[in-house]
C-alpha cells in the first residue's frame, strides 16, 4: 500500500511512495503531529538521481525492521532537495555545525518533537560498524534516539536548544577592504596550488569540474594574456573529454569522477553541470578557436535536447543506476564491442578496441568505459553510432522530469552564447526561454520548479531570479528584443526587494530565510550571478543605482574575497569587471546578427551590445563614447586604448 508521498509531484518523493516507512511530505500537519504525540522527527533529504540515496532506500527504508522503528517512534519526513533547496541548505548548515564538515546526500536529520535538530548524518547503514555513535547503524541509532526522547533526556534537549541558537545567529564580515585588481594574482597562486598538473582539475579525488574556476581563468587569459591560466584551462578541458566523466557515446557530462583521471564517474547527469560546462567549452572555443571545444559544447546541447527535454523544457537530471546497478547503461563488455565491429566489417577491431580502452578485464568493475588517451580519431564518429545502438537495447536510467527555473536558465544562457557561433542554438534558446517564462512565470509570480503539464507550487528563490535574469540579459544581447530586457529588470528589482539587505543576500524568504552562499560550490553562487546582472543592467540602462548595489555586495564580502579568491571565482571576475568597467558596442541590428561570432571574439571580456541606427560601430564606456569605426577589426585595439592601465 502506498504512503502519503503517492500524492506528491516530485519524482524523488514518488520513488519512495511504496516504502514501508510511513513517510510524510514537508507540511505543517507533520510537525503538529510530532508535537501532539511527543514523537521525534526524522528528516531525510535527497534527490532522484543520487546513487547513495538509492542505496539507503534499498538497505534502510525498504528494511521492515527499520521501518517499524520509524513508524512507531518518529514522524518521518521526505524532502526533495531540488524541489526545496531552502530546506536543504538549512539542514546542510545543521550538518556542518554538528559535524564540523560538509554534509551531502542523502542527508539524515533527527529533531526533537518541537523540530529542533540534534543529530545529523548522511548515509547510515542498517547495522552498526563500531562502538561509537558515528559508527552506529540505523537500527541501533533510531532505537537509542527514541529511548532518549521518550525519557526526556535533558542533555539531548539542551543540545537541541543550543544548536537552534547557533543557527539563528548571523555572522557578518569583520571588516571591508578596498576592491583591487591585484586580487586576481592571489587567485592565480591559489589555483596553481590546487591544480593537478598531469590530469587537469583542481583537486585529487573525487574530482568535480569547478566551472567557475575555469571561467575565471578564461577571463584572466583574456585580460592579461596569462599563459599559466591558458594552460590550466586547456589541460583540464582536454582531459575531461577523454571519456569517463564525459560520455563519448551519447554526449553530456556526469556529475564527478571518483578518480583523479576523470575516468570513473558517478554516472548521474545533472542539468546544471552540463549547462555550465556547455558555457565553458563555448568560451574556450571562442577564445582559442579550437574546434574540439565547439564540438563538445554542441554535443552537450544536443544530448540535453535529444534525451532530456520535452516541449522545449529541460529535465533536471538522469540517474546513475539502471536495472538496480550503477552505470549498467553506460559500460560495455569487450565481447559486445568486438563482435559489433567485426559484424560491421571492421577487420582491425582489436586495434580499435585498444584505442577505445576496451579490454577483456575492463576499466570499471570488469566492464569498459569508452575512453581515448590520445586524440579522438575520425573513425569514432561512425563507431559511436554502433555503440549507441548497443545502448538502445538497454534500460535507460531514470529521468527526473522536474523543470527548474534556475538550472534551465543556466542552459539557456549557455545556448545563447553558443548561438552566436551556430545560429541554430540561438533559435533553440529563444524557444526554450519563452517556454520557461510561460511555464514558471504565472500571473506576476515566478516559481522554482514544476513538472511538464503540472501547475507549479514552490515560489522562486534567489537562484531562480539570478540565473533567469542572467539568461534574459544574454538573450537581449544577441537578439536585442527589448521584452527580454524588461523581464530582466523586473526580476532584478524583485530580487533586490525580497532578498537584499545592505550588501547581504538571502537565498530564500519566509519559513527559511537563509543567507545565500557566496562560495562557488556545486554551481556558481547566486549572489555572484546577481552582481553580474546588476552590472549588466546598470550598463544597458545607464542607471548607477544597480552598479551601487553590485558594489555594496562586493564590498560586504571584500575581506574574504581578497584573502581567499579561489573560493569566489565568479565574484572575482565581477570585481575585475567593476574595476575595469564595461564597454558597449553600439551598431545596427543587422551587424549584431551578421557579426555575432566576431563580436564574441573581442579580446576584452566585458562587452555589451546595443542596437542603434549606426551602420558602423560606436564604442562607449561608462557615461560617454570614446571611438567610432567602420572596421570590425579595429574594435579590439580601440577598446585596449580605452582601458585605465593604458591611459
Amino acid at each position: 500500500m502506498s504512503n502519503r508521498l503517492a500524492k506528491e509531484d516530485s519524482p524523488y518523493l514518488q520513488q519512495h511512495k511504496e516504502n514501508p516507512v510511513d513517510w510524510w511530505p514537508w507540511c505543517d500537519e507533520a510537525f503538529e503531529k510530532a508535537k501532539n504525540e511527543d514523537k521525534a522527527i526524522f528528516i531525510s533529504i535527497g534527490y532522484s538521481s543520487c546513487h547513495w540515496c538509492h542505496v539507503m532506500e534499498e538497505q534502510v527504508f525498504e528494511n521492515q525492521e527499520c521501518a517499524e522503528i520509524l513508524n512507531a517512534n518518529f514522524i518521518s519526513i521526505k524532502v526533495d532537495r531540488e524541489e526545496r533547496p531552502d530546506i536543504d541548505k538549512y539542514y546542510q548548515e545543521v550538518h556542518m555545525l554538528l559535524n564540523r564538515r560538509a554534509g551531502g546526500w542523502p542527508t539524515s536529520i533527527f529533531c526533537t518533537p518541537q523540530n529542533k535538530p540534534f543529530f545529523a548524518g548522511t548515509y547510515i547503514p542498517p547495522e552498526s560498524r563500531t562502538g561509537s555513535i558515528e559508527g552506529m547503524g540505523f537500527i541501533e541509532l533510531t532505537r537509542l534516539i527514541a529511548k532518549k526522547v521518550k525519557e526526556m533526556d535533558a542533555k539531548l534537549f539542551e543540545n537541541a536548544d543550543e544548536i537552534e541558537g547557533f543557527l539563528q545567529h548571523t555572522e557578518h564580515p569583520k571588516e571591508a577592504t578596498v576592491l583591487k585588481e591585484d586580487f586576481y594574482k592571489n587567485f592565480l597562486l591559489q589555483a596553481k596550488n590546487n591544480y593537478d598538473t598531469r590530469n587537469g582539475g583542481f583537486s585529487n579525488k573525487p574530482k568535480f569540474p569547478h566551472t567557475a574556476t575555469l571561467n575565471a581563468l578564461l577571463t584572466i587569459e583574456r585580460l592579461y594574456d596569462d599563459r599559466s591560466a591558458k594552460a590550466m584551462v586547456e589541460n583540464t578541458l582536454n582531459n575531461m573529454t577523454k571519456g569517463g566523466i564525459y560520455d563519448l557515446v551519447d554526449g553530456g557530462f556526469c556529475r564527478y569522477s571518483v578518480d583523479e583521471k576523470w575516468l570513473v564517474p558517478h554516472f548521474e547527469k545533472m542539468l546544471y553541470d552540463n549547462a555550465l560546462l556547455c558555457g565553458v567549452y563555448t568560451q574556450a572555443y571562442i577564445i582559442n578557436n579550437d574546434e574540439k571545444y565547439l564540438t563538445t559544447a554542441q554535443e552537450i546541447a544536443d544530448f540535453w535536447y535529444n534525451f532530456m527535454s520535452e516541449d522545449e523544457l529541460f529535465y533536471s537530471a538522469s540517474d546513475a543506476d539502471s536495472d538496480e546497478e550503477e552505470g549498467t547503461y553506460f559500460v560495455y563488455s569487450y565481447e559486445e564491442v568486438y563482435i559489433t565491429l567485426i559484424e560491421n566489417g571492421y577487420d582491425n577491431a582489436k586495434e580499435m578496441c585498444e584505442q577505445m580502452s576496451v579490454t577483456h578485464h575492463g576499466n570499471f568493475e570488469g566492464k569498459n568505459i569508452i575512453r581515448f588517451e590520445g586524440e579522438i580519431p575520425e573513425w569514432f564518429h561512425n563507431i559511436k553510432q554502433l555503440l549507441q545502438k548497443i545502448r538502445q537495447k538497454r534500460t535507460y536510467p531514470f529521468k527526473d522530469k522536474k523543470v527548474q527555473t534556475s538550472w534551465s536558465a543556466m542552459m539557456i544562457n549557455a545556448l545563447f552564447t553558443l548561438g552566436a557561433v551556430n545560429n541554430k542554438y540561438k533559435q533553440k534558446a529563444q524557444k526554450s526561454l519563452d517556454k520557461l517564462l510561460e511555464t514558471l512565470f504565472i500571473d506576476g509570480t515566478l516559481y522554482h520548479t514544476t513538472l511538464v503539464g503540472k501547475k507549479p507550487k514552490v515560489e522562486a528563490f534567489l537562484e531562480d531570479y539570478a540565473f533567469l535574469s542572467q539568461a534574459l540579459l544574454t538573450a537581449f544581447k544577441y537578439t536585442q528584443d527589448e521584452l527580454y530586457l524588461i523581464h530582466a529588470q523586473r526580476f532584478i528589482n524583485k530580487a533586490l526587494e525580497e532578498f537584499y539587505r545592505e550588501g547581504l543576500w538571502n537565498f530564500s524568504s519566509g519559513e527559511f530565510a537563509i543567507k545565500a552562499e557566496i562560495v562557488d560550490t556545486t554551481y556558481t553562487s547566486s549572489v555572484s550571478i546577481m552582481i553580474d546582472t546588476l552590472l549588466t543592467i546598470s550598463t544597458l540602462l545607464e542607471d548607477e543605482k544597480y552598479r551601487h548595489f553590485a558594489f555594496k555586495t562586493m564590498e560586504y564580502n571584500s575581506y574574504e574575497l581578497g584573502r581567499k579568491p579561489i573560493y569566489y571565482p565568479y565574484m572575482l571576475t565581477q570585481t575585475l569587471r567593476y574595476i575595469k568597467e564595461d564597454r558597449v558596442i553600439k551598431t545596427n541590428e543587422k551587424n549584431i546578427n551578421n557579426y555575432a561570432h566576431a563580436l564574441t571574439k573581442m579580446k576584452y571580456p566585458f562587452i555589451e551590445l546595443k542596437k542603434s541606427e549606426d551602420d558602423g560601430f560606436m564604442l562607449c564606456g561608462n557615461k560617454s563614447c570614446f571611438a567610432h569605426t567602420q572596421e570590425l577589426d579595429h574594435i579590439d585595439s580601440l577598446i585596449e586604448k580605452s582601458l585605465p592601465s593604458n591611459k
